[in-house]
Order: C-alpha cells, then structure tokens, then sequence
C-alpha cells in the first residue's frame, strides 16, 4: 500500500496520541499490581478503585483512538477519496484530550463522594464498572463517537452499491460504537435495570460492534498486503460480521445470569454464548488462507507479525478463555474473581491492541515514506509483549482459581489472612510479567516513533542472495490446513479442561472442602493454553518467516529492477500445486535456479 490521499496523513497523530495514552494505562497496571501487594500504598490518595478506573477507561480510549486512526488512513482507500471535511478529523483528535483530560480530573472525586448530582444524574462520576466517567463525559464521548461515525461513512462512496462487505462491516461497526453509548445516558434507581442496560454497552461495544470494526480492517489490511481476492476477502467479512451479529446479541445474556433478571437468561445466556468463538475461529482460519496469496514478500513484516497476533489472541483470549467462562455453572464461581481479568486482559488488548499496533506499523512506515526497514525492535517487542501477556494471563487465572475455592467454597474473609497468602505468588508473577509487559511497550514506542532510523536502503534491498537455501527444518516447511486445525483444536482441548474446573466447583466433594479436580484441571488446562498457544505462534512465524525468504530469493534483477517469478506456475511439471515453498520443498534447489536465470521464463 502506497499513501494515495493526503488526508491520509491525518491518521499518525492518532497513532502517536494512542501510543501516548497506552503508556498511560501500562503505568496504571504496574501501579495496580504494586497495590495488590502492598494495599496500604497511596491509600488516600490514590486508592486501589480509581487506580483501576484509570487503567480500564485509558484503555478504551487508546484502542479506540488507534480504531480512529486506522479507518483514516484505510478509509480514502475504501472510498477513493479524502476524508472530508479534515478539519473535522482535527477537531476530533482534540475532543479525545479534552475527555482525557477532564475524566482524570474527576475520576478521583470517587473516594471523596462527590458525583456531582444535579436533575437526579452523576455529572462527574458515577461509579459504574467499566463506566466509571460521569454524565459531562458520557455526553461528550457521545458527540465524538458520532464525528467518527460520520467522518467514516462520508469516506465512502456515495451510492451504497458501490459498498463491499468491508464498507457495510466498518458502517455497521463505528455506527453501533454511538449508538450502543446511548444506553450510558440511561439511569434508574433500580440497580437490576442499570445493570441491564450497563451490559447493553460493555458486551454490545466489545463483543459486537468492535468486533465488526476488528474483522473489517484486518480483511482489509490483509487483503492489501498478501493480494487476495477482494470478493473472497469481503465473503469472510460478511460472515465473521453475521457471526458476530447472530451469536453476539443473545450471548449478551450471560452477564443477566446474577442481576435479578428472570431465569431463563441462564439457559439462553449459556447456549449463545458458547456459539461466540465462531466468528473468533473463522477470522484466525482466514489469516492463514490470506497469507497463502502472497507471490511478493513483504514490504512490513512487523505489521503482519501484530496482525497474527491479534488474530491468535482473539481466538485464546476472547474464544478459549470467554468460553470458559460464558456458562451459568462456571459463570457463577468466576465472576468478579481475578479468572476475570485472565480473558479481559488477552481479549482486549490482543484482540485489538495487536490490529491497531499493526496498523500503525504500516500507516506510519507509508507516511514517512519509509520502504522497507529493519525488524529486530519490532519483533523483540511483539515477543515481549506476547510473553508478557502470556504470563500476566496465567498469574490472573491460577490466582483466580484459589481465590474461588478459599474465598467462594470456603468462605473464608479476604481479609482473614488466608485469601491474601495463598494468592501471594500470584501476586509476585503478575508484577514480573508486568514489568516484562512494559519492556515491549517501551521498545514498541520507541521503534514505532524512529522507524525511518532502520530504513534499508534502497541498493541493499536490491541485494538478493541467490545462493539455494539450506535443507529446511520441521519448523521451517509449510503449515499445512490439517496441522494449522490440530493447533487450534489442541487449544481448545486444554480450554475444555478448564471449563471443567470450572464446573468442578459445584461438585460435592469440592463443596466439603477438596479442592484437587479444580486445581489440577486449572494448573492442567492453563498451562496447556499457554504452552500450545506459543509453540502454535512460533510455528506459524518460522514458516511465514521461510516462505517470505524463498519469495525474496524468486525475485531476480532484470534491467535494474526486480521481476517476481511466480514458481507456482513455473513448477506445475513436477505435480506441484501447493505454495511457492511447497514448490522448493519438491524440486531440486539447483534446477530451480537454472529456471529463475532462462531468459525464456522471464
């Protein structure tokens, strides 16, 4: 992708905004995970809820400001033509520091009292989970949601008919992003219709209409960079977005399950539920049939790096480890325990952290005008980053589980000097992860802000090795469908032993006091989903990392310039019909390059 509009360029203050506010939050959670081992710290001053309420809404605000600098810099794309009016866009990137602004200037009001009441409404905080801002930001959050929505939609062409299926996905998606917000007007003294209502916006925002946006812009940024075929791309968009829509809005009922609502949510709640992995699995499937369309290598390898991380995590995190938790019987032990935070962590920062970061890669390397670049940084900082989350995720879940059964079974206080111990490593764990977290966040920063100081040159990058390559590894060949589905398949089968832990509580024996199925099944289950999960991810990159070194040594200097053979066509004697490196793995290297030199193939 080439930058083709000017008003594309609008979209690198959004990313420098959203990495700005994301180190905000990242220093919120280490702050929290020192709380948690020393309470009594900065009590009165900054106590442990309003920490946490600054780490939660600073996260929604990056993520959505990297949503909003994404669709700039693709939108003109989709709609060939320049966001209009651009001073709009400006006006918008300052109403986001005005919010973050004025909610950090009262969100401490929470542990003084003071909510601001005036004509029955909270105007500076009101203390709901998640929506914790007060009506002043609610109002203002709803004014920019709606300049984004329009700035969105006015990118597009004019006559709908001319609208693909990643056009109707991002308009479903920045539409529902206002219109579901609506709901944080509502108040009512009864605490089961706010609740009902609050959930209305919590679910409907991440699990429905982020998740149109998510697999929109990754169909669309995939598509560009490997050159799939743009109807196959927008029929996988068309039914992630269907998927998400039909298993997303009833599957909203299993946060009614303990509310006070009627009884009958717990089975409905429960059975749609469980259908919401689906979309999660068939965006995954579709990156791995998307990468398979590469003749070319990549230009940004890091941002393909991001993108498959977004696609992994949203499978683990928001499919494996949301489904663990999405039924009556397990919702009702997990809830509000830190097996809570294990899913919320990898599903929304993984699922649409890694999208936006990829994205940034790619917006800001075409808006410096950068060619290719150097990739250590990026990918030490994709490795630290999914180690990291990788680790805080586990410390949550096996600390979760204790704190079920001393706290939930037993019954025992949290302030009986037994809750506290037992999760004490735990504890110790989520800080190291934490602080490895950080490390990457740093790197991340510091990378995405000097990219054009790692530029390869442009008579380096024509350098090509023409040497045949060495023997090829197991981990080096080609993932084939059938072993990319055996991973995905042995992530869920540690997901399911989970779930049985899980369930496990509601066991009698567990219920007199032995908790073993439950602790086994959690040390079993989660450690599995860890280990699978990065041995999955190292895989895949080694052999996308294979396949991109073989499309670079197929590109063969003629007149100065560079001529990709597509050996795919080239090889069809030899009864190859799979990839280009499937092409190298059934040929001899030195006939191979014999063909690459004949004049007649070029």
């Amino acid at each position: 992708m080439k930058i083709r509009y000017q008003t594309q360029k609008l979209a690198y203050r959004f990313f420098v905004s959203m990495l700005i506010i994301f180190a905000l939050q990242v220093a919120f959670g280490l702050l929290l995970a020192v709380i948690q081992m020393d309470p009594d710290l900065l009590k009165g001053v900054l106590n442990f809820n309003v920490a946490r309420a600054f780490h939660l809404n600073l996260g929604i605000v990056w993520l959505v400001t990297g949503f909003i600098g994404t669709i700039l810099f693709i939108g003109p794309l989709l709609g060939e033509r320049e966001v209009r009016p651009a001073w709009l866009a400006k006006f918008l990137l300052i109403a986001i520091w005005v919010v973050v602004a004025w909610t950090a200037a009262t969100l401490p009001l929470a542990q003084k009292g003071i909510a601001g009441w005036l004509w029955n409404q909270p105007w500076l905080q009101q203390g709901k989970e998640y929506l914790e801002a007060g009506r002043i930001s609610d109002i203002l959050l709803l004014v920019g949601f709606s300049i984004f929505a329009y700035l969105t939609v006015h990118m597009f062409p004019k006559k709908m008919k001319k609208w693909n299926e990643m056009h109707w996905g991002l308009a479903i998606g920045v539409s529902g992003l206002a219109a579901m917000w609506v709901f944080s007007l509502w108040f009512s003294k009864n605490l089961d219709v706010q609740e009902y209502y609050r959930w209305f916006i919590v679910h409907y925002w991440v699990e429905g209409v982020w998740e149109c946006i998510h697999i929109s812009l990754i169909g669309f940024l995939l598509y560009k960079f490997f050159g799939a075929d743009e109807k196959e791309v927008g029929l996988a968009v068309f039914w992630g977005v269907s998927l998400v829509v039909l298993t997303g809005l009833l599957g909203n009922a299993h946060h009614y399950f303990w509310i006070g609502t009627p009884a009958f949510w717990q089975f409905w709640g429960s059975l749609f539920s469980a259908l919401e992995p689906l979309p999660m699995v068939f965006c995954i499937w579709h990156v791995y049939l998307d990468e398979k369309h590469g003749t070319k290598p990549l230009e940004n390898k890091a941002a393909f790096y991001f993108l498959f991380g977004s696609a992994i995590f949203e499978l683990v995190g928001a499919g494996v480890l949301g489904f663990t938790q999405t039924f009556a019987g397990t919702n009702v032990w997990e809830h509000g325990t830190w097996v809570t935070p294990a899913h919320g962590h990898m599903a929304l920062f993984g699922t649409f952290g890694f999208l936006v970061i990829g994205a940034a890669y790619e917006a800001i390397r075409q808006i410096k005008g950068i060619g290719r670049f150097k990739d250590q940084l990026s990918k030490l900082s994709f490795g630290l980053l999914f180690v990291g989350m990788l680790g805080m995720v586990g410390s949550f879940a096996l600390g979760g589980t204790k704190e079920i059964y001393i706290y939930r079974v037993l019954g025992l206080d949290w302030w009986s000097h037994a809750v506290r111990p037992a999760m004490s490593l735990s504890r110790v764990l989520l800080a190291i992860f934490g602080v490895l977290f950080t490390i990457g966040v740093i790197i991340l920063i510091y990378d995405l802000m000097t990219l054009e100081n790692r530029e390869i040159e442009a008579e380096q990058d024509r350098f090509i090795q023409m040497e045949a390559p060495a023997q090829l590894g197991a981990w080096d060949k080609s993932m084939s469908a059938f072993e990319f589905g055996t991973w995905i398949a042995g992530v869920w089968f540690f997901g399911l032993i989970v779930t049985a832990g899980l369930f496990s509580f509601n066991l009698h024996s567990v219920r007199l006091g032995n908790p073993t199925i439950p602790y086994v099944s959690a040390i079993f289950g989660y450690s599995g989903i860890i280990i699978v999960t990065s041995i999955f991810a190292y895989r895949f990159l080694k052999a996308f990392e294979q396949r991109q070194k073989l499309l670079q040594m197929i590109q063969i200097p003629q007149n100065g310039n560079l001529k990709t053979i597509d050996l795919r066509d080239k090889v069809s004697s030899n009864g190859t019909n799979g990839s280009i490196l499937d092409a190298y793995k059934k040929i001899d290297y030195g006939q191979a390059f014999i063909l690459i030199d004949d004049q007649d193939l070029m």
